[in-house]
């Protein structure tokens, strides 16, 4: 869903919508000579703080990369680790969060993932699909390149079968085929760790977010530093290509 552009005022109002690359798990292990592991599991921790923080600084949507198309390269053992928490996070948080009033929806390719981990998500997204005080989606096995691909491939289908005018298709019909039909774009995407990239995520939806790169390694990342990017945000002027006044 393309929403309609704001004013190009400065922002106010904390971010309707925040997208976060959760990135340095790996290096936080290693500056403690701990195993790579550790900083994934204290990385969930900090999922933890993000949404608790995102709903009481009155955030609606709230999503985190948390596995891309690309992670599937890393060492096998690293991967099942990955997987392994994934499993104990769905089973484990899912009566919290629906407690708490989250919605919970999963965006990328599951034809990779198992087949309990599937269902997991499953339930959690069905548990949780009329909950309405923050909407946390989760990016697994996630590329923006290739939803981008698959968007195009269904509409081309659609018009190759006489289904859809191609003279018809505009930015929001696309929109509605990618797999974040029905949220808003992005205001807002920070990514912790020092990187200054986005690493195709949410190509489409974030051309006009504000980026916000910190300096934070994602296990130390809490409310405060969520609270730090929301103020810097309110300070930026969001034009949308229009000449400042």
């Amino acid at each position: 869903m393309v929403e309609a552009r704001p004013s190009t005022q400065a922002a106010t109002a904390p971010p309707a919508h925040v997208a976060i690359i959760m990135d340095g798990n790996g290096r936080w292990a290693r500056a403690r000579g701990l195993p790579r592991t550790a900083g994934h599991k204290q990385g969930a921790e900090s999922v933890r703080r993000a949404v608790r923080g995102a709903t009481e600084l009155g955030i609606s949507y709230l999503t985190l990369f948390g596995f891309s198309s690309e992670n599937w390269k890393r060492e096998p053992a690293e991967v099942e680790d990955l997987m392994g928490l994934l499993r104990l996070y769905l089973r484990k948080e899912i009566a919290e969060l629906h407690a708490e009033g989250v919605r919970m929806r999963i965006i990328g390719d599951r034809r990779r993932l198992a087949r309990d981990i599937v269902a997991l998500i499953e339930h959690a997204e069905e548990a949780t699909r009329a909950n309405t005080s923050l909407n946390l989606t989760l990016a697994l096995s996630y590329g923006g390149r290739a939803e981008i691909v698959e968007a195009a491939r269904r509409l081309a289908i659609a018009a190759k079968s006489g289904a859809l005018d191609p003279a018809a298709i505009d930015e929001t019909g696309f929109a509605n085929e990618l797999t974040t039909a029905g949220i808003p774009d992005p205001d807002l995407l920070i990514r912790t760790s020092g990187e200054k990239r986005i690493s195709n995520f949410l190509l489409w939806q974030c051309a006009y977010a504000e980026l916000m790169f910190v300096d934070t390694l994602w296990p130390d990342f809490g409310k405060r530093e969520l609270e730090d990017a929301v103020r810097e945000f309110s300070r930026r002027e969001r034009r949308y290509g229009a000449a400042q006044v």
